[in-house]
C-alpha cells in the first residue's frame, strides 16, 4: 500500500497524540515529567557518564543519506520479511529489563501494540510477562531474549528454551554482550542499584507526585521477573526473585555453549550484542540465522564504539548469509532508513518505548511504533527509494564507520 503526502498530513493533524508528541524526543521530555523521578533514571540512563549512549546517537546524527528526486510520486511501503515472516515495517521492540519499572504493565502493553501494529515484539528473560502470558497476547510476533544462566549445566536456560518452543516462539535471541554486571550510576544514587527493590521516603514521594503511575502500580501490580518466579521457590517475594536472578544470570555464552543451543533450537536463531565481523563470522559458521549489531544500549560500558558505526563491517563479512539487526540510539524513522541505507535488515529500539510509556503509559507503545512507521516511509520517500532494498543504493557519508583490519 502507497500512502501519499497529503494523506500522511491529514493523518498528522487529526492526531491529537501528534501534536502533543511529535517526535520521540518530545516523548522522551514528558516521561521525564510524568513518571517517578527513580523510573525515569532507571530507563534513560546508562553505563558510566551515558558517553556510550550520546556516541550511540551522535554517530547515528552523523550518517547523511543523499537523495534523489523526481522519482517517488507517492510514499513506499515498508513491509519486511525477517526469518521467513512478514511485518509492518523494518522495526521492532528490543528486549528490556524491568520494563513494568517505567509503567506497571509495561511488558502487557507492547505486547498487544506490537501485535496489532504487526511489528516483532522481543520478551526478555527479566521482562514482566511469562512466555506463555506473552504468546497468547502477540501469537504472531513474539520473539524471545535468553540470558546466560550456566547452574546446572544450563538447566533453567534449556527449560527456558523448551517452553519457548512449545509457546511457538518465532525467534530465539541470544544475548552475548554481557560477560559482567556493569553499574548504573543513574540507578545508584536514586535507590536502584543494591539489587533489591525497597522503596525510601524520597521514591514515595516521587510515587505520590506522580498519580497514573500509581494507578498503574494498583491495576497492574508490582513489577516481577515473571519467567524467573516460578524457579525461585514457592511463596517468593519481589526481593526473592530479584536475588534468584542475580545468582542465576552471569557471564557471556561460550562459543561452545552457544552450539548446544543451537542444536537444540530448530527455529531462528539470532546473536545479540555483535560488535566484531570476526565474531559475525563465527556465528555465521555456527548456523546462526541473525546477527544483532548492539552495544546493549550504551547500558555496559561507555567505552565500546556506536553500533552503527560497526554496522557496515559486519554486514560485509556476512555478505548475505544471515538476517542482520541494529539496536542501540535509535529514535526515529530517519535512524531506521539509516541503518536500512547501510545494510541491517532492521532496526529496533529500546529506550524510544520506555520512553513512550513513560509519557503515555498504555498507550505509549502503538505511538512509538506509528511514530516510527511514519517517519520510516516518509524517509524512504524523501531520499527516493521505492523499497528497503533501494535505501542500499543511495549515496551515503559515514564518517564514523570503523574499518577492521583484514
Amino acid at each position: 500500500m502507497t500512502v501519499t503526502s497529503q494523506e500522511q498530513a491529514a493523518y498528522w493533524g487529526r492526531s491529537p497524540l501528534r501534536r502533543r508528541f511529535p517526535t520521540i524526543d518530545y516523548l522522551r521530555r514528558g516521561a521525564r515529567r510524568h513518571i517517578p523521578h527513580f523510573a525515569f533514571e532507571y530507563c534513560d540512563g546508562g553505563a558510566g557518564s551515558d558517553k556510550n549512549i550520546a556516541r550511540n546517537w551522535a554517530a547515528l546524527d552523523a550518517v547523511e543519506l543523499v537523495p534523489r528526486y523526481g522519482v517517488m510520486p507517492a510514499l513506499p511501503p515498508c513491509e519486511v520479511e525477517l526469518f521467513g515472516r512478514h511485518y509492518a515495517a523494518p522495526v521492532g521492540i528490543a528486549p528490556m529489563g524491568g520494563p513494568a519499572l517505567v509503567w506497571p504493565g509495561a511488558d502487557r502493553y507492547m505486547a498487544q501494540a506490537a501485535q496489532k501494529a504487526r511489528v516483532p515484539y522481543v520478551l526478555g528473560t527479566v521482562g514482566g510477562l511469562t512466555i506463555e502470558e506473552a504468546a497468547a497476547i502477540a501469537p504472531d510476533v513474539l520473539w524471545f531474549q535468553l540470558y546466560r544462566m550456566a547452574r546446572n549445566d544450563h538447566a533453567l536456560g534449556f527449560d527456558m528454551l523448551r517452553r519457548a518452543e512449545a509457546a511457538g516462539i518465532h525467534v530465539f535471541v541470544m544475548t552475548v554482550d554481557v560477560p559482567v554486571r556493569t553499574t548504573r550510576p543513574r540507578e545508584v544514587v536514586v535507590g536502584l542499584g543494591g539489587g533489591k527493590f525497597s522503596p525510601d521516603l524520597r521514591m514515595i514521594f516521587d510515587m505520590l507526585r506522580s498519580p497514573g503511575w500509581l494507578m498503574a502500580l494498583a491495576k497492574n501490580g508490582h513489577p516481577k521477573f515473571a519467567n524467573l518466579k516460578a524457579y525461585a521457590g514457592e511463596g517468593a517475594s519481589t526481593n526473592d526473585v530479584i536475588a534468584f536472578t542475580r545468582n542465576e544470570i552471569g557471564g557471556a555464552f561460550t562459543w561452545d555453549e552457544i552450539a548446544r543451543f543451537r542444536d537444540r533450537w530448530k527455529r531462528p536463531l539470532v546473536l545479540k550484542g555483535i560488535m566484531h565481523p570476526s565474531d559475525a563470522e563465527k556465528a555465521v559458521s555456527l548456523g546462526i540465522d541473525g546477527i544483532w549489531v548492539s552495544n546493549h544500549g550504551g547500558r555496559q560500558i561507555e567505552a565500546l564504539p556506536a553500533s552503527v558505526d560497526v554496522l557496515p563491517s559486519i554486514v560485509a563479512e556476512v555478505s548475505g548469509r544471515a538476517t542482520v539487526i541494529l539496536d542501540s540510539g535509535v529514535r526515529s524513522g530517519t535512524d531506521v532508513v539509516r541503518a536500512l541505507a547501510l545494510g541491517a535488515n532492521a532496526a529496533f529500539a529500546g529506550k524510544a518505548f520506555l520512553w513512550g510509556l513513560g509519557a503515555l503509559g498504555a498507550d505509549g507503545p502503538k505511538h512509538v511504533i506509528d511514530l516510527l512507521v511514519d517517519e520510516t516511509r516518509a524517509a524512504l520517500g524523501q531520499i527516493g527509494a521505492h523499497s528497503l532494498a533501494a535505501a542500499r543504493s543511495v549515496v551515503i557519508r559515514h564518517p564514523g564507520a570503523l574499518a577492521f583490519p583484514a
